[in-house]
């Protein structure tokens, strides 16, 4: 994920484009008791991590938007905020979606 990262933020700064990166977001028991419901591993949760950290600190990217802070739930950080979650741990809610949008700064 940071390679391909590198290479768009490599590519649109070489034609003077700015790229503004965001966070990806806390995915904890993503479908759970559905058939799919295996799609969250520990081994991703540590993939998510390092990529949140590498974006936040120094990845390249012209401004951040931490989606991963805002959608977080404070006492259980891997997981979706019970009041921004659609109900399956992976997409957000109209609340979830209007807390994103609140997020961005338009200065960037």
């Amino acid at each position: 994920i940071i390679t391909g990262y590198k290479q768009l933020i490599d590519r649109a700064h070489a034609r003077g484009i700015r790229i503004v990166g965001a966070t990806l977001t806390p995915f904890a028991e993503t479908f759970k008791g559905l058939p799919t419901e295996g799609y969250y591993t520990a081994e991703k949760e540590k993939i998510r991590v390092a990529v949140n950290q590498w974006i936040r600190t120094g990845g390249g990217f012209d401004g951040v938007i931490d989606f991963d802070k805002v959608m977080e739930d404070p006492a259980k950080p891997r997981y979706l905020r019970d009041d921004y979650d659609c109900g399956d741990n992976l997409h957000p809610n109209d609340a979830g979606y209007k807390a994103m949008a609140d997020a961005v700064d338009l200065e960037i």
